[in-house]
């Protein structure tokens, strides 16, 4: 299932305690949260996940004390529905969708206001990182995979707050966007595994607003292009990078991921985009 959030950079803590959240874990199951189960407070705690064709979101939310189940199935819904239109409209992986038209020069940009804000991104991340995001250079054209999937869960928490929900966290596989407190009161505790040895936390972030954006913590390759060589960047290791925006703090992890050192003096930015962890070295 699915969300979105805000954003303000969390700060880094020792990698000790028991996390809200895991992004890269590599056990026996790839959970994206940790151990909590109900809020202190004793307000309702709620977990969904949704499988789209482009990838697999996971929501926790803690409701206030005025809202009932049945409100909070509908505020849950409503931001699944979000997610699925998304992908439905705009995933590059289908035939009919807004991206695949364009990519074929069946549509503009301009007559579809969301899709001209998809390309927008990519075109502002293109000249932010000196062209190491860049969208059009995937193989088989246009592809903003590299932000999209922030840019849903940006568009499916305004949902949830739209519901009157204002703590919550939304993963997308070791993305994510939190807003408020955990269950147990207190900001959310975000576990980043070492992509080398997944079992380890490589750092704890603790965060009351904001989004991370990663970049091979999950420990798999091929899955970023260099764009000035149009080959499958083949690096070890991970990029982090926290600010406002999921979107945006996904592609400058995309980025910094292929760009190696060379991306390092992108931050901070002024916007509020800061890299918090870069180890990407040839394999």
């Amino acid at each position: 299932m699915p969300s979105r959030s805000v954003a303000r950079a969390g700060r880094p803590r020792e990698g000790r305690g028991r996390a809200d959240l895991w992004l890269g874990y590599q056990g026996p199951a790839n959970r994206p949260f940790g151990a909590a189960t109900a809020a202190v407070t004793g307000r309702l705690v709620a977990r969904h996940a949704v499988h789209t064709s482009a990838a697999d979101f996971s929501l926790m939310l803690v409701a206030p004390e005025w809202m009932t189940r049945r409100t909070v199935s509908l505020a849950i819904a409503d931001a699944v529905a979000e997610l699925r239109a998304i992908d439905v409209t705009y995933s590059p992986l289908r035939r009919g969708s807004l991206v695949s038209l364009l990519r074929r020069g069946e549509v503009t940009p301009e007559a579809y206001p969301p899709l001209a804000d998809i390309v927008a991104r990519c075109d502002a991340m293109r000249a932010a990182t000196d062209g190491w995001f860049d969208a059009w250079a995937v193989p088989g054209g246009f592809d903003p995979g590299g932000l999209l999937k922030g840019w849903a869960v940006e568009r499916a928490a305004a949902r949830l707050r739209a519901a009157g929900i204002s703590d919550y966290a939304v993963v997308s596989e070791a993305d994510l966007a939190v807003r408020g407190n955990a269950p147990h009161g207190g900001p959310w505790r975000v576990a980043i595994h070492d992509p080398r040895e997944p079992r380890r936390v490589a750092m704890m972030l603790e965060m009351s607003e904001g989004a991370v954006g990663t970049s091979g913590v999950t420990g798999h390759r091929g899955h970023v292009v260099d764009p000035h060589t149009g080959e499958m960047v083949r690096h070890v290791g991970a990029a982090v990078v926290t600010g406002p925006d999921l979107a945006i703090a996904d592609a400058y992890a995309t980025a910094l991921f292929a760009a190696g050192p060379a991306g390092l003096g992108w931050f901070p930015t002024v916007d509020g985009y800061r890299m918090l962890f870069a180890d990407c070295r040839p394999s």
